[in-house]
Parts: structure tokens; sequence; C-alpha cells
């Protein structure tokens, strides 16, 4: 029996009298990259949800299928994975704490420092918008306000403007970096500047979800932050680089004085033997994964000067994705994508990011935008 949408909707209607917490009903909703139509005579792609268009390495799979141990539970801590981090980044194993995914370790920095205080007053956490949407989402469960600050024109943060919104309830900082969906990365200085302007006791959160795609120079590494400032937190992940998006593995990077309140927090047993032992083989096959991920950016430059060429006017891409800021053309374009067997993450009237996908895939996307009449051009 095939559970559809409709049955899902209908079963998640509350019972009478029973409801959710009020802030439940004032979330967005998290919307997932759909899969591509079949259209006869093309092979489908899915360019929607930043997925590696690789699978694991095979050393990966091969270290997946010799752990058959899935009966027992994983180790709470990750400890074979936090060593082989703390070995890999030089920084100390007490300072990660793992989590499934980035997203999931986010989820425990908001469930420790943020929510709602014994006076009834909430945090305030502070984040650029557009960005990675499941942040609202994230800081209205944790019982905290969210600020959103939006963008300058393109496509970075507003780093003044994040500053100038901080105030005696901050309690967080969110920085996206490169910006998931629109692709520019913040530097060293920029974000030096920023923390210069930020109070200590704010929590700085440096998410780098994306970071094996940086070629920028000038990029700032949130390693290398959290070095010199203790409240900073750095985010990662296996899911983009290492193509692990379905085995859900990330880490948090921290100083121990906050570390030893995440550990109380974080979800147990998190993440599991078979997405600890791939992430670990991730690591020590590096070099080998290191090759892949420079094939997309390879592409990714294809299609960053192909759009050029066409005389497209889009933001800086550090990522593994394009953004093409349509406006209210955005909802035509996906349609036109999708007569293209191509799915395209779509966000309301705001634009379109395309994933670097196979190259099949980007040519046909290259060969759209060169149709397409209606898009950001350069002036």
């Amino acid at each position: 029996m095939t559970t559809t949408e409709n049955d899902i909707n209908a079963a998640s209607v509350p019972a009478p009298g029973i409801r959710p917490r009020p802030v439940v009903d004032r979330l967005p909703r998290y919307a997932a990259g759909k899969p591509p139509v079949v259209i006869e005579g093309l092979e489908s792609y899915k360019l929607s949800s930043n997925e590696n268009p690789f699978p694991p390495l095979p050393s990966v799979l091969e270290a997946i299928s010799a752990h058959p141990n899935v009966n027992r539970y994983p180790d709470p801590l990750a400890t074979a994975l936090r060593t082989e981090l703390a070995s890999f980044l030089d920084v100390p194993a007490e300072d990660i704490v793992t989590g499934a995914g980035s997203l999931g370790a986010l989820n425990q920095l908001l469930a420790t420092f943020t929510g709602q205080n014994e006076d009834g007053v909430q945090d305030e956490v502070v984040y650029p918008w557009r960005s990675f949407e499941a942040y609202p989402i994230s800081v209205g469960l944790s019982g905290a306000r969210d600020v959103q600050v939006p963008l300058r024109s393109d496509g970075h943060h507003d780093l003044d403007a994040m500053a100038a919104a901080v105030t005696d309830r901050t309690k967080m900082v969110l920085l996206c970096t490169p910006n998931n969906p629109t692709g520019p990365v913040l530097t060293r200085d920029e974000v030096e500047g920023f923390l210069a302007k930020v109070p200590e006791d704010v929590i700085v959160v440096i998410d780098e979800a994306y970071e094996d795609f940086v070629r920028d120079p000038e990029a700032v590494n949130g390693v290398d932050v959290y070095r010199r400032h203790q409240n900073v937190v750095v985010l990662r992940t296996f899911s983009k680089g290492a193509g692990l998006a379905g085995l859900r593995v990330g880490y948090s990077i921290s100083h121990p004085h906050l570390t030893q309140y995440l550990r109380v927090a974080a979800v147990p047993f998190a993440v599991s033997q078979i997405a600890e032992q791939a992430a670990v083989a991730s690591l020590r096959h590096h070099s080998e994964l290191v090759e892949r991920i420079q094939a997309l950016v390879a592409e990714r430059t294809r299609v960053v000067d192909g759009l050029k060429a066409l005389g497209w006017d889009i933001p800086q891409a550090e990522g593994n994705f394009v953004w093409l800021a349509l406006g209210e053309n955005t909802p035509e374009f996906a349609v036109l994508a999708e007569q293209q067997a191509l799915s395209v993450r779509a966000f309301g009237t705001e634009g379109v990011r395309v994933t670097i996908g196979e190259a099949e895939a980007n040519s046909r996307f290259l060969a759209l935008c060169a149709t397409y009449t209606k898009g950001p051009r350069v002036s």
C-alpha cells in the first residue's frame, strides 16, 4: 500500500482538543527539493537539493559494507570520528560534537543556548535572509525569536546591518558561508571586523556546509576563526563534498566552555555506526575525495562562465550551486526546467537555485538559459 501526500496531510490533522505549541502554526514548512519529472526521450536530473551527483568513494562503500553490527547502538560520542577529525583539522577531539548533519549540530546549539528565559523573555537569533531555509524553523522550535536581516542586492550578507541588529537579547548569530541559496562567501577580514562589533557573550555560528567547494583565496576559514575567538562555533557536514547526504553526519567545533553543555543537549546516537564509519573512511581517503570535488568545481566554473557569456548577472558562486535572481519569473523558469526533465529549487518569487550536477544536466541547464530572455542580465 502506497502512502500519498494527501494521506500524510490527513494523518497530520490534530485530534479534537490536541494542539501543537502555538509557534508551530507560525513556522514555514521545509520544502525539500523535488525529484525531476519523467520526460520521454530525456534522462531526468535532480538539480534541486544540492546533492553531490557522485556516489561515495569505493573505499567508503567498502567500509560501510564491512560493518554489519547494526543490531548494536553506536558510540554516543562518535569517538572514532572525533579522533579522526581532530587529527585531520588539528583541533582537540573534545572540541568536536557530532550531530545528524550540520543541521542536527545546529539544532543542538539552539536547544542548548537559546529559547525563553525564566522571566518569559525570548532570546534572539540574528541571521541573514534569504539563507538556509531551515533557520527560521529551527530557531522557532527552540523558543527563540528570529531576527532576519536582508541580504545585500549581490546576495552577500549585510554584516553592518547584522551587527546593528544585535541587542542585549541576542544570544546567537548565524553566518552562512557560502550562503545557501545565493552562493557568496564571507572573507576573513569581513568576519573579523564583524566579530569586533559583537559582544563576546553572543555565540557566532559559522555555517560552512559547503566549504569543500570554496576556492576564493580571501574566503574565511571557520576553524581558523574558532581558534582565535572563544564565542565562535563552526558547523560542517559530510553531506555535500563527501557525498554522504543520505547518512546524516555532521559536527560542530567550539571551545570546552560551550561543548560541556552541548554534550548534554546532543541527541543520543544521532550518528549511526554506518555513518561514522563512512565519515572516517572519507577522511582517510581525502585525497581521492578532493579529485571528485575538484571535478564539480570545474563544472561549476563551466556553468558560471557559460551564464556570464550569455549575459546573465549572477552572484559569486562558491558552493555547488548557482543562483538566478528571477523575481516574479521564478515559477515560470522552474516549469520550463521541468519540461526539460530538470528539477530546480524555486524560492517563491525570489529566484531559482540550481545545483551543479552531471555534465549533461549542466549543459541542458545552460541551453535553457540561452533561450530564456527574462533573466537578470548584465547591464
